[in-house]
């Protein structure tokens, strides 16, 4: 499959300080103790896509990256890991190194995503629609689209309900209309020619933009060519290629109530699907009439991955939190690892003490050490920590290489690699950077801290 692949693997993001840092960037952050990056990597080599460039933002991260990634895909995959400026937007990104891209058809892939949906089957369905791209769409987590980038659940539930609208054909092929980030109270507003032209558009707000993209090459470099201050694939590219696919569709049927701009006004209460009052088109007709008559001679189309596959994009604090729980919880086949009958993983080189239990859902990595009476719930803990006795840990992730003096409570917290937690210090929803000391018996809750 003649395919190159580009995976945006990003840098040190804001959103995920402070447990980013120089010499952890977000690519190799750890999801229940493997980096990040592995998952886009595994996907790819299951689908036997082997020839990649991983994009890194900064020099520095690259280094890191690329000195990994020799070491961990050495004879199983030909990376070339580039670097490029930071701050450049997904769009930004692909522009810098549009040169180095020479397939028939690109897969773009964020480093980010951790799904079992195999990009060879979003490829294929490019490939068989001769399609200008192709997205993955997958149904909205439960704990709420991966787009926005809060820091705790709390400030999460200050934040407006935002989705994503996408109009799709009646055979869930075609993309005709895709907004991001749209507030759910505001009404969802779709161009009428769209709706004469397709004859039947089904709005649904229950889908994600995964950040898996196929695109046709020539078609991708003439848009970040032509559109230089596009930043995001998500935000710009994508709904480009969307709009102009149906530029000059004629006019089809009677009329529709509009707007003064001229937009049909579809309601977003309810199930936010609305079909049209025009006759509808036959899937034959939509595909070889109106798109062939745009002007631009494209088609957008989607891969709606099945409810029951997974996907997820780590892009904040919350979200690291809520995959490292999925993939030592339901998700637990994502994570490469076999567990026991007890459904945990307890390395054999790691010692515990008299009365300490694991429970379910738990990941205890090689030489680590717990004292007496520990219990320890639905959390990772990492490489070659030191935990004392009548310590609790909770729904967290413990990094590498920490220490956790005794009676020390830790619950839905992330503590990086290099901490040392002096004794009775509880935490409660909390991010500790790396190398901070938590002070004897300080109680801390919803807290970030980090080293100056």
């Amino acid at each position: 499959m003649d395919f190159q692949v580009v995976v945006l693997a990003g840098g040190a993001s804001e959103t995920l300080s402070p447990l980013v840092s120089k010499d952890v960037p977000k690519a190799l952050l750890p999801v229940a103790n493997r980096p990040l990056l592995s998952y886009s990597l595994d996907l790819l080599e299951a689908s036997d896509l082997k020839d990649l460039i991983v994009v890194v933002e900064g020099q520095e991260a690259a280094r890191l990256v690329g000195a990994w990634v020799s070491s961990a895909y050495l004879d199983r995959l030909r990376v070339e890991v580039v670097a490029v400026s930071e701050d450049l937007g997904s769009a930004g990104a692909l522009r810098a190194i549009s040169k180095r891209l020479t397939a028939n058809d690109i897969l773009v892939i964020s480093g980010d995503l951790v799904t079992d949906v195999l990009p060879g089957a979003v490829a294929a369905t490019h490939r068989r629609n001769g399609a200008a791209v192709t997205a993955l769409l997958c149904s909205v987590p439960v704990s709420g689209p991966s787009d926005t980038a809060s820091s705790s659940g709390k400030d999460k539930a200050k934040k407006p309900n935002r989705l994503n609208i996408v109009g799709l054909d009646k055979t869930k092929q075609f993309l005709l209309h895709i907004v991001s980030g749209t507030d759910v109270e505001k009404d969802v507003r779709v161009h009428k020619r769209k709706i004469q032209a397709v004859g039947q558009m089904e709005i649904r707000s229950d889908l994600m933009d995964a950040h898996l993209y196929a695109f046709k090459r020539t078609i991708l470099q003439d848009v970040l060519e032509q559109k230089e201050s596009y930043r995001s694939i998500r935000l710009e590219v994508l709904p480009y290629l969307v709009r102009s696919q149906l530029r000059s569709a004629a006019p089809i049927g009677n009329g529709t109530p509009v707007d003064e701009s001229g937009n049909s006004a579809v309601l977003s209460s309810g199930n936010l699907q609305c079909l049209s009052q025009h006759r509808v088109i036959a899937p034959s007709a939509f595909k070889q009439d109106v798109l062939s008559r745009s002007h631009s001679g494209h088609r957008c189309c989607a891969y709606i991955a099945t409810k029951n596959k997974y996907c997820h994009r780590l892009n904040s604090i919350q979200s690291y939190c809520d995959i490292n729980r999925d993939v030592i919880g339901e998700a637990s086949h994502l994570s490469g690892y076999s567990f026991s009958a007890q459904n945990n993983i307890i390395h054999p080189s790691s010692v515990l003490g008299s009365k300490t239990t694991i429970g379910p859902h738990c990941i205890l990595a090689e030489g680590s050490q717990l004292g007496d009476k520990c219990s320890v719930k639905r959390s990772v803990i990492g490489r070659h920590c030191r935990i004392g006795s009548n310590v609790k840990i909770v729904n967290s992730v413990v990094m590498n290489h920490i220490v956790i003096e005794d009676g020390c409570h830790i619950q839905g917290s992330v503590v990086c690699n290099n901490v040392q937690l002096q004794e009775r210090a509880v935490l409660k929803d909390c991010q500790i950077g790396a190398g901070y000391i938590v002070t004897a018996g300080s109680e801390h809750k919803a807290e970030s801290l980090a080293r100056k």
